[in-house]
């Protein structure tokens, strides 16, 4: 016989166990699902060689909802905020990157008329009620704003390192704003990396109940009677659930609910679109330039920094983890062999000699970065598929309207998680009456 739970959660990274661990509060049985070997999702941090790489360069906004959401649950968070500035890099020249007041004094990108108009579009960022900006582009509000190209650069430049976003002629200007405002706020590099997050909870969800399986893939889910839902694992194993939280990607939910509901959505999950990007990841025994923190290209979309100047991810406290990314275009074609070399070349320029001292490297030539790259009109699709199939909830860093990254898998999963108990609730009170 197939086995009943209160809550079945499919996916277990950031966004299922958040929910998981505000369920846990209630009495309700909870199962986790996850379909690989090892949950996490993209929080994973692989140990390699005695170094932590998280998959790519990891953030956590100080300022961001996944940060007060995790204090909020009792997760510890150690590390350290990375300094402002670095250098930004142009047609091999280098300039110091106006990013902190200095950078601004400093630096020789921008003219006196140059610096003023910075220093007054940083302003703006700050003040702005992002809702103003729901039916624009981000290339469109920054043309609206920015009087000159350099300008117009830095803001891109600066909307790649908050969102990890190369489009902005397609991504919401709202959501690209929002996510500005909390990344100007500094950022956190995690001790250990962000696979401290998920164990801690992890082990919370397990000491109170929660079952949790890994291997275990969905290929299936279907009403059920009574307004439940079965699902079936690819090996052909039963589940019944009164609800379901969906915690993976928009395209395997569509591969997962088929045509088994009637969503009247005409495939709206498939047709979203990734945002991905290419990251060598890279451990060295010395930095040859240990001055050289942060670099990004302005025109050329790179970014390089060394993470474990603010946090601990060696095993020997001597290396140097650090991470060069290249921001892709949803349009651009891959060629896996030209990124590698990108990439290197791109470390060669910031640090000059670095391959002799290689003690171990990942090349990831395509990973998604988040699920979704945010557009025009996209709260209203994301709005009608939560109401349209009642139960079923959907979490992760594509499921909120207004916020990406960490900050909209753990809004969405603690979202969804509130739902359920206020649904609950509702049942419990109309009983009373």
């Amino acid at each position: 016989m197939a086995q009943k739970w209160d809550v079945i959660i499919v996916g277990g990274g950031l966004a299922g166990y958040v929910a998981a661990n505000y369920l846990r509060q209630t009495n309700l049985s909870i199962l986790l699902l996850e379909k690989g070997k090892h949950v996490g999702g993209r929080a994973r941090t692989n140990k390699m060689n005695q170094q932590y790489f998280n998959l790519g360069p990891h953030a956590l906004y100080k300022r961001g909802k996944a940060r007060s959401i995790l204090e909020e649950l009792g997760i510890h968070l150690n590390g350290k905020s990375p300094k402002l500035g670095g250098i930004l890099m142009e047609n091999n020249f280098e300039y110091a990157a106006p990013f902190s007041p200095l950078g601004v004094l400093t630096t020789g990108l921008l003219r006196t008329k140059e610096r003023m108009e910075w220093i007054a579009v940083l302003l703006k960022v700050m003040r702005i009620d992002p809702q103003t900006l729901a039916n624009q582009t981000f290339q469109q509000w920054v043309k609206q704003i920015a009087h000159s190209e350099v300008i117009e650069s830095l803001l891109y430049t600066l909307g790649r390192l908050a969102t990890y976003c190369h489009a902005p002629d397609k991504m919401s200007a709202k959501v690209m704003v929002t996510n500005l405002k909390n990344a100007m706020g500094g950022v956190l590099y995690l001790d250990g990396g962000w696979q401290t997050i998920i164990d801690q909870l992890h082990n919370l969800a397990i000491l109170s109940g929660i079952q949790v399986r890994s291997h275990a893939p969905v290929k299936q889910i279907y009403p059920y009677e009574q307004k439940q839902f079965k699902l079936v694992l690819s090996n052909e194993e039963e589940m019944i659930g009164k609800y379901v939280i969906s915690a993976t990607g928009p395209q395997e939910l569509n591969e997962m609910i088929g045509e088994n509901f009637n969503i009247g959505q005409n495939g709206v999950f498939s047709r979203i679109t990734p945002i991905k990007g290419a990251t060598l990841d890279v451990a060295l025994s010395r930095l040859p330039n240990p001055k050289r923190l942060f670099a990004m290209g302005i025109t050329d979309p790179f970014y390089y920094s060394v993470h474990s100047h603010y946090a601990h991810l060696s095993d020997d406290t001597n290396h140097t983890i650090l991470h060069v990314f290249k921001y892709l275009h949803p349009d651009e074609h891959i060629d896996k062999t030209n990124i590698k070399s990108e990439l290197e070349q791109f470390l060669d320029k910031v640090q000059p000699g670095w391959k002799q001292y290689v003690v171990t490297s990942r090349l990831l030539p395509t990973i998604t970065v988040n699920q979704r790259l945010p557009q025009i009109g996209d709260e209203l699709k994301l709005q009608r598929s939560r109401t349209v199939i009642p139960g079923l909830y959907i979490a992760g860093d594509w499921a909120s309207p207004d916020l990406i990254l960490a900050d909209g898998a753990a809004s969405s999963g603690k979202h969804a998680a509130h739902e359920i108990i206020l649904n609950e609730t509702r049942k419990e009170s109309a009983n009373f009456k």
